[in-house]
């Protein structure tokens, strides 16, 4: 057994921790699920500036992923359609309408400039073994931009999720450079699908948002749907404003989809039905309004973590200044390479130094022969001149020396050293280099591409209860007992699905219930009324009952507390309800069982003449007589 829990404890371990890190989180360095970084390798890989055949990506990258195309299908299609990094060509499915997208054999995808102007530098980026060992895929890529913010992402994992929304690519790139500058930022989401937005407890990206649809309600008998919530589409719209009208609550009379590139739903409404009227409800019934909660769990340094939007823009912030800092002393280790080469093969060419090996026998002779001819140029090439060196100079072809243009290399090296120049002045000026990087490349170049969709509003959740019209009519059937909307009897008064109704049984037990479809109450019921605040404080009850003793008891209440669904009684244990009542200034009529000696049979006692009480306590004895019946009479007694 305890090799069991051993083995189960170790597997599971590893499970959740594969799960976490490798497919259902992202990392906070480039934003990508593993899946995603796979298809942006395979592009890179396969980039000819051409169009390729999606399937023949997915193929490609099966190198890499070891969970099957579909997956991989399926993943690049959604990463296609955030439309930032992957061109598409074909039918990808539709953002708005839900449509799904042609087989991959049919659709084409390509690198787009930002990926590779965001993502791409493999001589910085870190790479790993491929799952089977056969190839050589990324770490994370040095992304250069928060793209965890800007596309976001979603996924469940073992004990833990994330749901990160997407935000505006410019508006994130210009709290980047805020913060660079140490300036205060405020971000908040951005939609694809538009609509409207609340944003005040997004709680820096772990509280939660209120996403609506954007209508037209100009026309009075008409309301046009133009913008989506995000995480609608128009066919889980229509479906849900179907649903809400089979249930009564909305009354439409028809729903038409008109949408093609933009979103088109048109809502006729019902005779005697407007716009004013519906808008409430479509927002409270309806995925035309819904609240999505957030939380920014990512991978960071091997380990999930959550943060806010503040501190993974902090994050990147910091990343993009050792990674411009990387790029630039790569680039100028490089430069410094090709100066050092360039400045010993003019030197080589123009001071003929080759001519003092055309008398060398050997190997080791040419090799001192290039080295000694060099040194009195040492302070000119600065660098020590190597054996690669040398070897690099005797592959120079003999029509390459015969038409060495000196003019031209000595320009060249000139371009060189200005470069050089410029790139230690980026260094030591690290955050300006930076700043211009990013308005440069990001905001000037794509700010027409990416303007703002969502609109942020402040706007009240709409309550379902106060938006419900009372438009079912509650029945009580007293030959069957059975009461709700979907019974036949009498009917008591309209209510909505919503509302709360107050049910006093003829034994005395009540309760408050939800309107019910229909529920046996009792064949006897004494009371049924709404069970508002306004109704329970107005409502006062008269209840004549009799004790063991058969003795009469007169109890005026009102019920004013109570939990959902919990039964109570009216009056107490082990007593019987004569008659019940809400009328406050009658009388009750009492009428006693007949005796020897027994003079009045009848009395008449004024109601208002006893103290409202707790619905608890005890009610006042009327007589010490044995009761047969009561009955309550209109009008106080002379």
């Amino acid at each position: 057994m305890a090799y069991v829990n051993s083995v189960f404890n170790t597997n599971f371990l590893e499970y959740a921790s594969y799960v976490i890190k490798d497919r259902a989180i992202p990392h906070i360095d480039d934003g990508l699920k593993p899946v995603q970084r796979r298809i942006l390798h395979s592009l890179f890989e396969m980039d000819d500036g051409k169009f390729h055949k999606v399937a023949n990506v997915v193929g490609n990258c099966m190198k890499y992923h070891p969970h099957g195309d579909a997956s991989i299908y399926s993943a690049l299609v959604a990463f296609a359609n955030k439309e930032l990094f992957i061109d598409k060509q074909g039918n990808f499915g539709n953002i708005f309408t839900g449509d799904e997208p042609s087989a991959a054999r049919y659709i084409e995808c390509r690198l787009l400039a930002l990926a590779k102007e965001v993502f791409y530098n493999p001589e910085i980026t870190k790479y790993q073994d491929s799952y089977d060992g056969r190839n050589r895929e990324p770490v994370t890529f040095p992304a250069k931009i928060p793209v965890l913010l800007v596309q976001g992402a979603e996924g469940i994992a073992v004990g833990m999720s994330t749901k990160i929304l997407p935000h505006n690519l410019i508006e994130v790139v210009e709290a980047v450079i805020a913060c660079v500058k140490e300036e205060t930022f405020t971000l908040f989401p951005d939609f694809l699908t538009a609509g409207l937005a609340d944003v005040s407890e997004y709680a820096d990206g772990n509280g939660k948002i209120l996403v609506r649809a954007k209508l037209d309600t100009r026309d009075p008998k008409k309301i046009v749907i133009r913008e989506l919530p995000f995480g609608s589409t128009t066919e889980s719209l229509i479906n849900s404003i179907e649903a809400a009208a089979k249930k009564n609550k909305i009354k439409i009379a028809a729903v038409e989809d008109y949408s093609a590139e933009r979103v088109e739903i048109e809502i006729k409404l019902a005779r005697g039905v407007y716009t004013k009227d519906t808008a409430d409800a479509l927002f409270a019934f309806t995925d035309c309004e819904s609240s999505i909660p957030v939380n920014l769990m990512v991978i960071k340094e091997g380990i999930p973590a959550l943060m806010t939007v503040t501190e993974a823009i902090r994050y990147h912030a910091k990343r993009l200044l050792e990674t411009l800092t990387a790029e630039l002393k790569l680039e100028q280790k490089q430069l410094r390479d090709k100066l050092h080469a360039r400045t010993i093969e003019q030197i080589f060419i123009e001071e003929r130094i080759y001519k003092q090996i055309e008398e060398m026998t050997t190997m080791e002779a040419v090799m001192s022969a290039v080295i000694d001819g060099l040194k009195p140029f040492s302070r000119k090439i600065k660098r020590e001149v190597t054996t690669e060196d040398v070897e690099r100079l005797l592959k120079i072809l003999i029509r390459r020396i015969s038409l060495y243009d000196i003019n031209k290399v000595r320009k060249e090296i000139q371009g060189i050293r200005k470069r050089l120049k410029e790139i230690s002045h980026h260094l030591a000026h690290i955050k300006d280099y930076a700043i211009s990087f990013l308005e440069e490349k990001i905001i000037i170049r794509h700010r027409d591409q990416h303007p703002r969709q969502t609109e942020i509003i402040s706007f009240d959740q709409v309550d379902a209860r106060e938006a419900a019209q009372r438009n079912l009519k509650l029945r009580y059937d007293p030959k069957t007992g059975y009461l709700g909307y979907e019974t036949g009897g009498n009917v008591l008064f309209d209510v909505s699905q919503y509302d709360r109704i107050l049910v006093i049984r003829k034994t005395g037990a009540y309760s408050v219930i939800d309107v019910p479809e229909k529920l046996f109450v009792d064949k006897g019921m004494l009371y049924c009324g709404f069970a508002d605040q306004e109704t329970c404080e107005n409502t006062i009850f008269t209840v004549v009952y009799r004790n063991k003793e058969e003795y009469p008891y007169i109890k005026r209440c009102r019920v004013e507390k109570f939990i959902l669904n919990r039964g109570y009684s009216i009056i107490p244990d082990n007593c019987t309800v004569l008659n019940a009542a809400t009328v406050e200034d009658g009388s009750v009529t009492v009428n006693y069982k007949p005796k020897p000696r027994l003079r009045v049979l009848r009395q008449t006692f004024n109601i208002s003449d006893y103290a409202i009480k707790g619905v608890r306590a005890m009610g006042v004895r009327l007589a010490s007589k044995e009761v047969k019946s009561a009955r309550f009479v209109k009008g106080a007694k002379e």
